[in-house]
């Protein structure tokens, strides 16, 4: 039997708009659910060189939450091409500015990095409020599941009862 590769007019027929709701989420965890559905690593006709993925819609960007010290500690960095043109920003800074780019960043270091990786990021629509222009296109609410072993107790930590 030979592998199936489905074709540009299967997976444009396939596609879904997806919402995702940031709020109360971690950040790198939420990122790496929403580069799958980006990617489309959750369908079975998954292929990696294709664009197979659905559109997403990520609300409430400016809720999101980081672990540890990461509100201080974690800092994004660029130059921007001219003389003394370093810059850097805490996440901190950049919630309170930005809220959309924390999202679209740490999705877009999760994707591939070459053409694919560009064309799939197009697809994430990320808004810092509870609201979005996307209507028109009917978005399915889509829940991140919670990891497995979050309930079970881990070795050497005390549960109180």
């Amino acid at each position: 039997m030979k592998t199936h590769v489905a074709t540009t007019a299967e997976l444009e027929a396939g596609r879904q708009w997806l919402v995702v709701d940031a709020a109360n989420q971690t950040l790198g965890r939420l990122s790496a659910q929403i580069a799958n559905l980006l990617r489309g690593k959750h369908k079975p006709q998954f292929s990696p060189h294709q664009d197979c993925g659905d559109f997403v819609i990520v609300v409430n960007a400016e809720k999101v939450k980081l672990t540890g010290r990461k509100m201080t500690d974690k800092v994004y960095i660029h130059h921007t091409g001219w003389p003394g043109g370093f810059r850097q920003a805490s996440v901190r800074e950049w919630l309170q500015k930005y809220p959309e780019r924390v999202v679209e960043h740490a999705v877009k270091g999760m994707l591939p990095h070459n053409r694919l990786g560009r064309s799939v990021f197009g697809k994430l629509k990320v808004y810092a409020g509870p609201t979005h222009e996307h209507a028109a296109q009917k978005p399915v609410p889509y829940i991140i599941p919670t990891s497995l072993g979050s309930n079970r107790p881990r070795p050497g930590v005390q549960v109180k009862e």
